[in-house]
């Protein structure tokens, strides 16, 4: 990759012009700019495409350089950047998987000093230069393999943070910490060597015990979901600590976040009942703890069945998912599924019930979204039954 070239005004403005092309129409075009391939003009046009939602800080800032689409897919949304950052304050931080470098921005907000690391020398200096036109002077950047720079170096720092490389030499996807580069189970020791406190990213797909069977000292987990969706765990290694580990639910929203705690040890006895006023369903975060009887004695409501993961009250509760007024109850089968499914518009969730949601919609001619919401699930007396809600 050329930088002086690809900063050219000429050039920055032909990437802009084709953001709203499509790549194959691009393909096979030629590049109109001599010394500049027509790949490097693809990788600036289709990465910026890709970080237009996802990074709108960089997508809007002028004369940021882009990696390959790889790094844009790897990297952190802003939006759980913001909140990793809110996790951390002092004056050190290093990053020891730097990337595309959007954790170290935010990470920069409330720290004093923070070191970015990255192995590629090219994306390394595609780094440097935008942390330069976004004007954070407080991030240094390493080019090089990080734990041989921290090996060598005698600095103390408050915070180390990793997101280990989650492919193999194959590029084929790998979830568990063992497989991951670099091994942080392998290498516990010399990170706490450096530090006190080291915050970890691992996939969303990784089993909190199977995370758990491999690492030391962990004192809290962050389970962070954007708009509903498991984007990524956090996980918070403090040298030394023996006690409670505290699991924390985050949904990422729109609006305001919504946070639930508890304590990875409870086990809260959960409350049953048959449909009631109301209905909630946990956002993603809050399922992916796996403390369903905990929700139940958390938010005061009363589960549906032993394996629905569905809740319902007869007050309104503020509670972390989707909430739903219950509009009526009905037994499934072929008499009632005629009256009020067939040729319906509506939104359908299936929780603890034989049949997917794909084929509901064939067998009775249901088509997707309206202001409908209907629920299929078992109820407490094991009878399969329908639920008509409309959201609040």
């Amino acid at each position: 990759m050329n930088i002086p070239l690809l900063l050219q005004p000429e050039v920055q403005d032909y990437i802009d012009q084709h953001l709203g092309d499509t790549l194959a129409d691009l393909a096979f075009k030629k590049s109109p700019f001599p010394d500049l391939a027509m790949s490097d003009l693809l990788t600036q046009i289709e990465s910026k495409q890709k970080a237009k939602t996802k990074l709108s800080k960089w997508y809007t800032t002028k004369n940021i350089l882009f990696p390959s689409k790889l790094s844009i897919e790897q990297t952190s949304s802003e939006a759980c950047a913001l909140y990793k950052a809110s996790l951390v304050e002092g004056k050190t931080l290093i990053d020891l998987t730097g990337g595309f470098g959007i954790d170290c921005y935010y990470f920069a907000q409330r720290i004093q000093a923070v070191t970015h690391c990255e192995i590629q020398p090219e994306l390394s200096a595609i780094v440097q230069h935008n942390y330069q036109q976004l004007q954070q002077p407080n991030i240094s950047c390493i080019s090089g393999d990080s734990l041989s720079y921290l090996a060598q170096s005698n600095q103390q720092f408050d915070y180390i943070y990793l997101d280990p490389a989650r492919r193999n030499q194959s590029k084929e996807k790998v979830f568990f910490l063992r497989d991951c580069t670099p091994n942080i189970a392998e290498h516990l020791d010399t990170l706490l060597a450096h530090t006190s406190t080291i915050l970890l990213k691992t996939a969303p797909l990784l089993d909190i015990q199977a995370g758990l069977s491999e690492l030391n000292f962990v004192k809290a987990i962050h389970l962070v979901a954007l708009h509903n969706e498991v984007k990524e765990v956090l996980w918070v290694i403090e040298k030394g600590h023996v006690g409670e580990i505290e699991l924390v639910a985050v949904n990422l929203t729109k609006t305001a976040p919504q946070i639930t705690s508890f304590l990875l040890s409870d086990q809260a006895q959960a409350t049953y009942s048959e449909p009631l006023n109301y209905l909630y369903e946990p956002n993603s975060a809050l399922l992916k703890t796996g403390k369903f009887n905990a929700i139940s004695a958390h938010f005061k409501v009363d589960k549906l069945h032993q394996h629905s993961q569905l809740y319902t009250s007869n007050e309104l509760v503020d509670f972390s998912g989707r909430r739903f007024k219950i509009k009526q109850q009905l037994p499934y089968n072929k008499a009632t599924a005629k009256e009020y499914l067939q040729q319906q518009k509506a939104n359908i969730t299936v929780r603890n019930f034989p049949i997917k949601v794909d084929e509901l919609r064939k067998k009775w001619k249901i088509k997707d979204g309206g202001e409908i919401y209907i629920f299929f699930t078992t109820s407490l007396s094991n009878q399969k039954v329908f639920l008509l809600c409309e959201p609040v």
